[in-house]
């Protein structure tokens, strides 16, 4: 089954062309702006929005492949699904249902997210809720022997949100990322799936 772009979707994309105008993207930046945008109605992500060089590229072809998405919460998780289904059939782990509990000092999606780096030191990993977790797959990389194929940090709030995405800067690990308060399931789940129709149309470019 092939994914197919809604004519709402065409409509809303038109509508945000218009309203960006000229900008510095590069066309496959401008794809993942672009629907991070849409489920968000917010223009500001044109400015918070960050690519580690090359980032897309290492994207599509982790995606290809079929590598684990984890994402920290069960509504990123929902968010990617259907399209997930529809193209390359990757598994999806949310992070905060693999731990029946919190350890010691940790929230449960940190601790789920842990465990999933033991499990998948290679995967894809999305996170547009939780902070916490984002600073243990920081910390983690510190030390790490395998590193994710890719990091896409989009947590939201006003707690560690900033401190988050400052630690993921610093990594050298393919990454998209929000800068600030800004991010949330909506955008995190846009990012992933705008890489998923790039990498669908690169494979398959009548399907759309």
């Amino acid at each position: 089954m092939s994914p197919t772009v809604h004519p709402i979707l065409q409509q809303s994309f038109a509508v945000i062309d218009q309203e960006m105008g000229h900008h510095s993207f590069s066309a496959d930046e401008y794809a993942v702006v672009r629907r991070v945008i849409h489920s968000t109605a917010d223009f500001e992500f044109q400015h918070l929005l960050q690519f580690s060089s090359g980032v897309i590229e290492d994207a599509i072809a982790t995606l290809t492949q079929g590598t684990p998405i984890i994402t920290d919460v069960e509504m990123v998780a929902r968010g990617i699904q259907r399209l997930v289904q529809d193209t390359f059939g990757n598994p999806i782990i949310a992070a905060v249902s693999t731990a029946s509990m919190a350890a010691p000092g940790q929230t449960r999606t940190e601790t789920g997210l842990l465990q999933c780096l033991q499990q998948y030191p290679t995967g894809i990993y999305v996170i547009g809720n939780a902070p916490t977790a984002l600073l243990a797959l920081c910390r983690h990389l510190k030390t790490a022997s395998q590193s994710p194929s890719l990091v896409i940090g989009a947590p939201v709030g006003f707690i560690s949100v900033v401190e988050s995405k400052a630690a993921l800067a610093q990594q050298a690990v393919p990454q998209i990322r929000t800068e600030g308060r800004k991010g949330g399931s909506p955008a995190a789940s846009a990012i992933i799936n705008a890489l998923i129709m790039l990498a669908w149309d690169r494979q398959s470019p009548r399907s759309l």
